[in-house]
């Protein structure tokens, strides 16, 4: 496979300028104190903790004025991929009186070309990703009733244990049930892949390159792997436990392609965020932005009830050999996502290290001090809530899917001030989208009309 291969599947994306390398800020210490970054595009992953992302970029870009590049409706014609036309507001003749869009960050399907339309090429490009057999079980029960191949399936164990007695590409709603991350991402499928029925043996890579494998938690320290080994990394949960993990199905794919996929992403992402270090990921933003840690601490959005438990008890290395079986399953069945998790984790832990560890365990704790703080202030119980305790309509998530969406209820007798940032935190992304619709895109009141003007031609 060729570069140029490569390229042309993307429709020649290097418009974007080559990124410049990260490097950690010197603090407010610092003799040149950096400017703060506000032309973002997020890249809203499905079930990765993204709604919780776009919060803070809602609140950050509502106190500052920013103008958001919003879509008609809630996504831009998802799963569609992204198209400029579909941004209220863009007029792609303007002549130079257009105002320019600050923030990008409402659910798509990564599209570069038509991205560039809307949004600078200096702009901050980040995302999020999450390990796929977590998310597996969050698209599971969230998309059962949206994806064919979900629906047919009694349980996602069932699903996992065959899944191509249930899963059709191409059918609808199935891009829910296989490799969302490289969906999401834009990403063209391996061209075994790419059939109208899928063959039951993909193709393999005679000569696969040499996989580098970050043991997540331990900081970026690789192991190499022969071009025929099979991949056996340590578990990438968070809070430094681990357990055997699954052995990788990129020797299912053609692996040179995914490199491409992966290298192409680099060179337009100043950022992925990873799920499993969700807090450590927000420092990590904070200073890629020269934002504050105010401007990045908030509370958890579109969480499913029961969703914690599983990632703690992973997290704590107490999955019982059942739920291990899954996650092997899981991985290995999304193993695009598997790939571009595992490249993301380690490309996250790399910027730790160039951060500090010791400077992050610092500002991680007191991030989540803030949290916790604000917490106790602003909500009932200090905590998201079941949504049949929260009445205020602008306050309660969206239900979609099996599980219930938590939500927040305010504290009462807040001051104005604290009333008003409060909301600010546990608006919901639908309310909230709506909030800074109405106030970008005003109504306006139309003033009858005289007697004699309705009679005029």
């Amino acid at each position: 496979m060729t570069i140029g291969f490569v390229l042309q599947l993307w429709g020649g994306p290097f418009q974007r300028r080559l990124r410049q390398p990260w490097i950690p800020s010197l603090g407010p210490a610092a003799a040149s104190p950096c400017l703060p970054r506000q032309r973002l595009v997020f890249l809203k992953t499905h079930k990765s903790g993204s709604s919780s992302v776009l919060n803070l970029l809602h609140r950050y870009g509502d106190r500052h004025g920013l103008r958001f590049a919003l879509p008609a409706r809630y996504q831009f014609g998802y799963p569609r991929l992204f198209q400029a036309s579909r941004v209220k507001g863009y007029h792609p003749q303007g002549g130079g009186t257009q105002p320019p869009f600050h923030i990008l960050c409402h659910h798509m399907r990564f599209n570069l070309k038509e991205v560039l339309q809307v949004m600078p090429s200096d702009s901050f490009f980040f995302s999020i990703v999450r390990d796929p057999a977590a998310l597996a079980r969050s698209a599971f029960s969230y998309y059962k009733s949206t994806s064919s191949a979900f629906r047919k399936a009694p349980s996602l164990a069932v699903f996992l244990a065959n899944p191509r007695a249930f899963y059709r590409p191409g059918a609808r709603g199935d891009h829910y049930a296989r490799n969302l991350l490289w969906f999401d991402f834009g990403l063209p499928f391996p061209p075994e892949m790419r059939t109208k029925r899928e063959n039951p043996h993909l193709l393999k890579d005679p000569s696969p390159l040499q996989l580098h494998v970050l043991p997540s938690g331990t900081g970026p320290r690789a192991q190499i792997l022969g071009p025929k080994s099979h991949f056996q990394p340590v578990s990438t949960v968070a809070n430094g436990h681990s357990q055997p993990d699954s052995p990788a199905s990129l020797d299912l794919v053609s692996s040179t392609f995914i490199q491409w996929a992966l290298a192409w992403l680099d060179s337009i992402f100043d950022l992925v965020m990873v799920a499993e270090y969700f807090d450590e990921s927000l420092v990590l933003l904070a200073d890629a932005l020269c934002w504050g840690l105010d401007d990045v601490v908030g509370f958890m959005h579109n969480a499913q009830a029961g969703g914690e438990q599983g990632l703690n008890a992973a997290s704590n290395g107490r999955l019982n050999a059942e739920d291990r079986q899954l996650t092997t399953r899981a991985r290995a069945w999304n193993n695009l996502d598997w790939a571009l998790y595992r490249h993301f984790n380690r490309s996250l832990w790399a910027r730790i290290e160039q951060y500090g560890q010791r400077r992050l365990e610092r500002a991680v704790a007191e991030l989540r001090a803030r949290r916790e703080a604000l917490a106790n202030h602003c909500l009932v119980g200090g905590e998201a809530l079941d949504p049949k305790f929260i009445t205020n309509r602008k306050l309660r998530p969206f239900q979609f899917g099996a599980a219930k969406v938590l939500g927040y209820v305010l504290q009462s007798g807040l001051s104005p001030q604290d009333q008003e940032e409060c909301e600010r935190l546990a608006t919901p992304e639908l309310q909230y989208k709506d909030k800074l619709d109405a106030k970008q895109f005003p109504p306006t009141v139309s003033l009858p009309l005289k007697p004699s003007r309705l009679l005029s031609p």
